[in-house]
C-alpha cells in the first residue's frame, strides 16, 4: 500500500526529492565505484504488472504471447545496459495485511461489475482507464520470467520487506517498483516503474535523503512518520485525530498550501520536536484510539527495520517482526524433508500454492473477470473446488487426525456474492482409489513412480479412465484437453459451440507469432466469452497446482497460457462457432487442424458420455453477429437441446459405469456452508452447511 499521500506530496511540494535519472549511466557509475560487481536492480514485480501488460486487448482472457514478448523486450533493454534484474513476487498474505487485502478485492469487484456493464452495453472493450489485469497474470508472469532466464523469487513474508532487504544486503543499484514504502525503508535507491521510459532507460528516482532534508527529519525517523500518516500496520483512521491536532498547531509559513499538503510537514515538524527515545513513543501511543493495541506504533516502526538495523524509538530487544516470521514458518507437514522441498520450490517460484497449504493451510485467489449477473456460468472458485479438495488431500495426507480426517483449508477466494468476512473452510477429499503419499510422488524416480504421478494428476480431475487416450497427445494439447473435459463435466451450460471455440483457438494458435495475434481485430466483444476466457485461464492455474502437488508429471512450460490460449483468438472463434460457421472456416481451412480437431472432440465427447454428460448444441449468436442472445428461455437457440456427436475411434467401454455427477452435497463442499453468501448462479450452489466456524 505504501504511505498515503507521500507520492503526491513529493511531486507537488518537494520536487527536489524527485530526480529524472538515466539507469544506464547509473549502471556505469556503479561499476566504476564497485569494480567486479554487476549493477543489479531488484524488481517489485507485483507493482509492475500493469506497466508490463502492454497488449491493447485485456478483457478477453489475456494476450499471452504478446505479453510474453513484451516481458522479453523489457528484459533485453536492461541487459543491453549491463543491468541484471532480480524479480520478487508476493508469496504470502500476512495476517496483518488481510483486512487491506479484502478491502481491495471488494473494491475490485465493483470495477469488474462496471466493466461488464460497458461490454454488455457497447459490445466493446472498455477504455484503458478501466483497465483490469487479466486473471492469472501474476501467477503466470513469474513462470514467464523464469522461461526468459531471469532470477525470480517468491517471498516467504511481506514482499516489500524482502525486496528492501535484498537491495540492502546485496548492494543493489536500486529498487524498481511503485510503492512509497521503499522510501521509508533504509535501503537502495527507489526507482519508479510508472515513470520508466524503456527506450531511454530513464525514470524518476525518489530520494529519501532529500525528503528528510525538506522535512527536517533523519532517515531513522521516516518509519515513525509513515506510521503516523497511515500504513498497512497502522490504519490511516487510527491517527487521524492526532494528525488534525498537528495541523492545527503547525504554522504554514511559506508554501500557502492547503490542508492536504500541510499534513505531512505538520506531522514531521511534531516528530522533530520529540526526544528520539522509546519513552517518547509511549507518550505518542496514548493517541491510539481505544480498541487498538497500544503497541501498534512500535510494531509499525519495527516492520520497516531491515536485518541489522535499529531504531531510536524502540528498545533494543524489540523483536515483533522476527517473531512473526518464525510463526509463519511452522509447518503443518510432519515430514520435514518434504516441507523443505516445498519451501525451496516456493522461493524459486517453481510451484504454486503448495507451500501455502503445507505451512499454514490458508490460500487466496484474487479477482477474476466474472459477470455476477450471468446465472448460467458458475464462478471459477466453485468450478475448480473439487480439484482443490483432491490436491489438499494429497498435501495433507500426513496431517490426518486419529480418525483419519484431514484438517480443513481456509480459502480466501473472490467470487460474486462472497463478502470475504471469513474464509471458506474446505475439507480435503480423498482421491478415487486412495491418496498416495508425498514421498512417493516427490522423491521416487523409478518408472512406476512416474506412472503414479501421472495417474494421480488425472485423478485430481477425475479423468484417470481416459489416461491412455490423453497420454497419446502432445503435452500442451493433453493439458488443454484434460481441462476442457473437466469443465464440460462441471459446467452444465457449456455447449458444443463453446468447446469448438476453445479447441479451435488452441489449434489455430500454433505457429501464430505475437505480432500476428496483435493485428487481429474484433468487431465486437461478447461478455459470456469474456468470462469463459477467464475461467479457462484460472483452470490453467489449477493445472499448475495439481502438477506441483503430484511431483511434476508435466513440464511446467507445457501448462503455460501462451501455449494454448489467446483471448482475442478465443473471442473470434467463439463468435464464429456461435453463429454457426463451418468447421472449415473455424479452422482457417487447415486440413491437418481439422483432422486433429475431430479426434480431440471425439475424445472429449467420449470421456463426457462415459460419465453421463451429453453435450448439447446451443447457438447463441445470429449469423449476422447482431450480438449475444441473452437469457435461457425462448426460441433464440435454433439448435438447443440437440446432442452433437463425433465418430469415436473405438467403442465406448464400461458403459455400465456411466457417471451421474456428484450429489449436491458433495459437489462444492466448503463453499456452500454459508449459503447466505452464495451468488445467484443457479440453485445447484445453494448448499447446506457442512463445517461450523
Amino acid at each position: 500500500m505504501g504511505v498515503r499521500g507521500l507520492h503526491s506530496f513529493m511531486t507537488s511540494a518537494c520536487p527536489e526529492s524527485c530526480a529524472v535519472v538515466n539507469l544506464k549511466e547509473m549502471a556505469e557509475n556503479h561499476c566504476r565505484q564497485n569494480p567486479g560487481s554487476d549493477p543489479v536492480i531488484v524488481v517489485d514485480a507485483m507493482s509492475c504488472l500493469r506497466h508490463w501488460y502492454t497488449p491493447e486487448s485485456w478483457v478477453c482472457g489475456g494476450q499471452w504471447r504478446e505479453y510474453h514478448s513484451s516481458l522479453d523486450g523489457f528484459i533485453k533493454a536492461f541487459m543491453a545496459a549491463g543491468i541484471k534484474l532480480v524479480f520478487y513476487f508476493d508469496g504470502v498474505v500476512e495476517q496483518k495485511k488481510r483486512d487491506e487485502w479484502v478491502k481491495r478485492r471488494l473494491k475490485n469487484n465493483k470495477e469488474i461489475a462496471r466493466i461488464f456493464q460497458v461490454i454488455k452495453a457497447s459490445k466493446q472493450q472498455p477504455r484503458r482507464s478501466m483497465f483490469f489485469i487479466p486473471s492469472g497474470l501474476a501467477t503466470f508472469t513469474r513462470f514467464a520470467l523464469k522461461t526468459l532466464g531471469q532470477e525470480t523469487i517468491c517471498s516467504l513474508q511481506e514482499a516489500d520487506y524482502e525486496v528492501a532487504s535484498y537491495g540492502q544486503q546485496n548492494n543493489c543499484m536500486g529498487i524498481l517498483g511503485e510503492d512509497t514504502d521503499y522510501l521509508i525503508y533504509d535501503t537502495s535507491p527507489y526507482f519508479s516503474i510508472n515513470n520508466l521510459c524503456l527506450d531511454k532507460l530513464e525514470t524518476i528516482m525518489y530520494s529519501r535523503q532529500n525528503l528528510c532534508r525538506n522535512l527536517g527529519l533523519q532517515v531513522t525517523e521516516l518509519p515513525l512518520l509513515a506510521c503516523l500518516l497511515g500504513t498497512d500496520t497502522v490504519p490511516e483512521w487510527a491517527m487521524a485525530q492526532f494528525r488534525n491536532q498537528c495541523v492545527a498547531s503547525y504554522d504554514v509559513k511559506s508554501q500557502g498550501s492547503g490542508k492536504k499538503t500541510s499534513v505531512i510537514p505538520a506531522v514531521a515538524h511534531y516528530i522533530s520536536t520529540l526526544p528520539r527515545s522509546y519513552e517518547s513513543l509511549i507518550v505518542l501511543a496514548e493517541n491510539v484510539p481505544l480498541g487498538l493495541d497500544k503497541s501498534i506504533l512500535s510494531k509499525g516502526i519495527e516492520s520497516y527495520l531491515l536485518p541489522g538495523q535499529m531504531s531510536p524509538w524502540l528498545l533494543s530487544d524489540f523483536s515483533y517482526h522476527s517473531a512473526a516470521s518464525l510463526k509463519q514458518d511452522v509447518p503443518l507437514c510432519l515430514d520435514q524433508e518434504i516441507f523443505q522441498i516445498a519451501k525451496e520450490q516456493h522461493v524459486r517460484a517453481e510451484s504454486y500454492m503448495i507451500y501455502n497449504v503445507l505451512s499454514g493451510r490458508e490460500v487466496e485467489c484474487s479477482n477474476t473477470l466474472e459477470d455476477e449477473y450471468d446465472t448460467e456460468l458458475p464462478s471459477q472458485a466453485h468450478v475448480y473446488c473439487l480439484v482443490r479438495q483432491h490436491i489438499y488431500s494429497i498435501l495433507l495426507e500426513s496431517a490426518k487426525d486419529v480418525e483419519g480426517i484431514c484438517p480443513v483449508v481456509k480459502e480466501w477466494f473472490v467470487y460474486p456474492g462472497n463478502p470475504l468476512q471469513q474464509p471458506d473452510l474446505v475439507q480435503p477429499k480423498q482421491l478415487p482409489g486412495g491418496t498416495p503419499g508425498l514421498r512417493s510422488l516427490w522423491l521416487s524416480r523409478d518408472l512406476e513412480a512416474e506412472k503414479q504421478r501421472y495417474h494421480t494428476f488425472l485423478a485430481c480431475f477425475q479423468l484417470e479412465d481416459v489416461a491412455e487416450d490423453l497420454r497419446a497427445l502432445g503435452a500442451s494439447t493433453e493439458a488443454a484437453c484434460s481441462l476442457l473435459i473437466y469443465l464440460t463435466l462441471q459446467v452444465d451450460s457449456l455447449s458444443t459451440e463453446d468447446l469448438h471455440a476453445f479447441m479451435a483457438q488452441a489449434l489455430c494458435l500454433e505457429g501464430k507469432p505475437a505480432a500476428q495475434l496483435a493485428d487481429l481485430q474484433l468487431a465486437q466483444i461478447d461478455s459470456r466469452a469474456v468470462q469463459l476466457g477467464s475461467l479457462f485461464v484460472r483452470g490453467l492455474c489449477i493445472l499448475l497446482t495439481a502438477n506441483s502437488a503430484c511431483g511434476f508429471p508435466f513440464r511446467v512450460d507445457s501448462l503455460m497460457p501462451w501455449q494454448v490460449f489467446d483471448g482475442k483468438l478465443f473471442q473470434q472463434k467463439y463468435q464464429q462457432a456461435h453463429r454457426g460457421c463451418t468447421l472449415h472456416e473455424l479452422l482457417e481451412g487447415n486440413k491437418s487442424w481439422l483432422t486433429k480437431f475431430q479426434n480431440l472432440m471425439s475424445l472429449i465427447c467420449k470421456a463426457c458420455a462415459a460419465k453421463g454428460r451429453n453435450i448439447q448444441n446451443r447457438q447463441r449468436l445470429t449469423s449476422s453477429m447482431t450480438g449475444r442472445q441473452e437469457g435461457a428461455e425462448g426460441s433464440h437457440f435454433p439448435n438447443r437441446g440437440r446432442a452433437h456427436t463425433y465418430p469415436y475411434s473405438r467403442h465406448h467401454q464400461n458403459r455400465e459405469k456411466q457417471w451421474r455427477g456428484p450429489s449436491s452435497e458433495s459437489h462444492y463442499p466448503g463453499l456452500g456452508y454459508r449459503s447466505r453468501h452464495q451468488p445467484s448462479r443457479g440453485q445447484r450452489f445453494q448448499l447446506a452447511p457442512r463445517w461450523p466456524r
